[in-house]
């Protein structure tokens, strides 16, 4: 497993944009899928976007598809989620995950997660 921890977060306005990165340690970085999932007040975690080990591959959610990118620098062991034009129902807890599995990945089963970072967009 690694180790993730996110920073980034914050209360900005509708429109406005945020970075969040992950930090990854305790493992070889770029041999791990990455991605970024978000848990709103009383309702599940989803998935955000997720990111191949070269960085030249990603995978969006529909809602985030246009606004957000993700990307990664394996000599820094981080990836980022480059946010736009904000929205209230992006707000929520954005945690990071790693794993060597895709699948695994995406559905949410990752093995290692960072504790989360809150991103606010008042309504």
């Amino acid at each position: 497993q690694v180790q993730l921890v996110e920073s980034g977060g914050g209360l900005v306005q509708t429109g406005g944009s945020l970075r969040l990165s992950c930090a990854a340690s305790g493992r070889t970085f770029s041999g791990y899928y990455m991605g970024w999932f978000r848990q709103a007040p009383e309702k599940e975690r989803e998935f955000v976007a997720a990111i191949g080990w070269s960085g030249t591959v990603t995978y969006y959610a529909d809602s985030v598809k246009g606004r957000f990118t993700i990307s990664r620098d394996n000599a820094q062991n981080t990836v980022y989620l480059q946010m736009y034009n904000l929205k209230p129902e992006d707000t929520a807890v954005y945690s990071c995950a790693a794993d060597t599995s895709l699948s695994r990945l995406r559905i949410g089963q990752s093995g290692s997660w960072g504790q989360g970072t809150q991103v606010t967009v008042p309504s």
